[in-house]
């Protein structure tokens, strides 16, 4: 099984015989390995035609509706893991969704695009211009990211809304960052409950 670096991380952190809630899941990938290799059981939701029917097509129970409508569908801890894998910096109520998340499952996993990575710093202050990256490919008129943040932004709002970070990890390319995460870091991934 050869799953996406970022998957492969959000993979690592959800325990055998999970019941999991992969929001955005895009194509299906982490569900279907998920079932096919740690005996989860779950569904998808994905807004994307396209990629409900390549969820479909792998074998993933996948529900077509907008992520932010799709949690009401669901109830109280009626799961074990939650994922929001790159999906909410493209949320219009952030804080609203992250609350949401612990009510509908005992822990999430969240990841998104650190804002403060120093690339993205950097092409800021030396052309004048919104970062265009790996992480964050779109062009400012266009992108789905309406909500960009920090590392330290993030574990403030955790904080505001009474969520505890259970963990973190931070990567760029396919590498784990350690040191100065908030800085060398462009992908950000936390567990919290």
């Amino acid at each position: 099984m050869k799953l996406r670096e970022d998957l492969q991380l959000i993979y690592d952190w959800i325990p055998d015989h999970s019941h999991v809630l992969d929001l955005g899941c895009g194509d299906g990938e982490l569900l279907s390995a998920l079932t096919t290799h740690k005996n989860c059981t779950g569904y998808g939701v994905e807004i994307a035609t396209d990629r409900v029917q390549a969820a479909i097509e792998r074998g993933v129970n996948v529900i077509q509706a907008d992520v932010e409508a799709g949690l009401a569908a669901f109830g109280s801890h009626s799961f074990d893991v939650i994922v929001l894998s790159q999906t909410i910096q493209a949320m219009r109520d952030t804080q609203a969704i992250l609350r949401n998340l612990t009510h509908v499952a005992k822990q999430a996993i969240v990841s998104f695009p650190n804002f403060g990575y120093w690339r993205n710093r950097l092409q800021i202050g030396l052309s004048g211009h919104m970062p265009v990256s790996e992480r964050m490919p779109h062009q400012w008129y266009n992108t789905p990211n309406i909500h960009l943040c920090t590392l330290q932004d993030f574990e403030l709002l955790c904080a505001k809304n009474q969520l505890h970070v259970l963990e973190r990890a931070v990567m760029t390319g396919n590498k784990r960052v350690e040191k100065l995460p908030n800085l060398l870091g462009s992908l950000a991934f936390y567990r919290v409950g």
